[in-house]
């Protein structure tokens, strides 16, 4: 099986961070045996990137040696779906399905439109891969996967608190606070974190907030083996990247509750899911500042091993082809339109028909 992977996000030397579960997804099903091609969609003109990749995906496509597009957002989605060679499949992260948000908390006009042609878009897709059963809620298909994007175990893993430390250079008696996203994009809510970490630091002085992005996957991890919590207050989520590998790394986590957080955190010691307030927050981070422990969380998210996740997707790739040829075979056939083949469902955990009454 051979599948080009399209996306418009994956790690640059500048930002190596930018879309690396992209790579993590695309290198886990390698791993698996997949033959994966690769196709970034980049320009110096970011207008001119999706006009440009539709000849570009057409030509490629024009050698018949792919089986499978997968497409990574929903705006790529639609750039693969411009053809009808070969089936595609659409991993969908979040804003792209639920709308964006503002820093204000409110839902942005050009997010709503983007959300609402994503959603279209999975009705024309052969299968749509979601984060949460929040976004999942928001189709109205059987085509619908929820496959939450993977952990890399070998990368995030805890390491001791004062090596991390002295690896980055950081103090070792200081009880850090991590966030981990650019503090620029406003559905990340980075004023309430700061606030929340001066509230702390007005109390105790050796408090201090860490800000992190754009660092490689592996400097991400030390830090949150160096930080005493992470700080998660965000507005919105599909499923949080960063609160999973938080969770790999065993690392205490106050989160707002967002996508499939409560979910993920489950009853791990020194989680906690709170109201976006800075009351709620600090309470949380001072229990966890008393005692300067680590969670088991790793523990408790083991189905979000690569090669597991990457079993699933191939699952989704699978049951497409094995449909496509179906209807194939049903239109060569003698009986025409009478013969009708049905596609076997099985019981695969990565499957997750959606079925909904009301799409919201």
């Amino acid at each position: 099986m051979k599948v080009l992977i399209l996306t418009a996000i994956y790690p640059t030397a500048e930002n190596p961070a930018f879309g690396s579960y992209v790579r993590t997804q695309a290198e886990s099903l390698e791993r698996a045996g997949v033959d994966i091609e690769m196709m970034v969609l980049r320009d110096r003109h970011r207008k001119l990137i999706y006009p440009k990749a539709i000849l570009r995906l057409r030509q490629r496509l024009a050698s018949g040696s792919i089986d499978l597009v997968h497409a990574h957002y929903g705006l790529v989605g639609m750039v693969a779906r411009t053809q009808w060679r070969v089936p595609v499949v659409v991993t969908y992260h979040g804003s792209d399905i639920l709308g964006w948000i503002n820093r204000r908390g409110e839902r942005a006009f050009l997010g709503t439109l983007i959300a609402g042609a994503g959603r279209m878009l999975a009705r024309r897709v052969d299968a749509a891969i979601v984060q949460s059963d929040e976004m999942a809620s928001k189709l109205k298909r059987s085509n619908v996967y929820v496959i939450p994007h993977e952990v890399d175990f070998n990368v995030f893993q805890p390491t001791e608190r004062q090596q991390a430390r002295t690896a980055l250079g950081l103090k070792p008696d200081k009880k850090y606070l991590l966030f981990a996203a650019n503090p620029k994009v406003g559905v990340k809510r980075f004023p309430l974190a700061k606030a929340v970490a001066e509230h702390l630091a007005s109390q105790d002085p050796s408090v201090e907030l860490l800000v992190v992005s754009k660092e490689t996957q592996q400097r991400l991890a030390l830090y949150m083996s160096a930080c005493d919590a992470l700080i998660f207050p965000s507005y919105q989520e599909g499923s949080p990247n960063i609160v999973k590998q938080a969770m790999a790394c065993n690392l205490p986590i106050v989160s707002t509750d967002v996508g499939d957080v409560r979910q993920l955190m489950g009853s791990t010691k020194d989680c906690y899911v709170c109201d976006p307030s800075i009351p709620e927050f600090a309470a949380r981070i001072s229990e966890i500042l008393a005692q300067r422990g680590r969670t088991d969380g790793r523990n408790h998210i083991g189905y979000l091993e690569s090669s597991a996740v990457a079993r699933k997707v191939i699952e989704v790739y699978d049951h497409v082809l094995r449909k496509r040829e179906e209807e194939a075979i049903a239109k060569t056939s003698p009986f025409g339109g009478l013969l009708h083949l049905s596609p076997r469902h099985g019981n695969s955990e990565a499957r997750q028909a959606v079925e909904v009454e009301n799409e919201s």
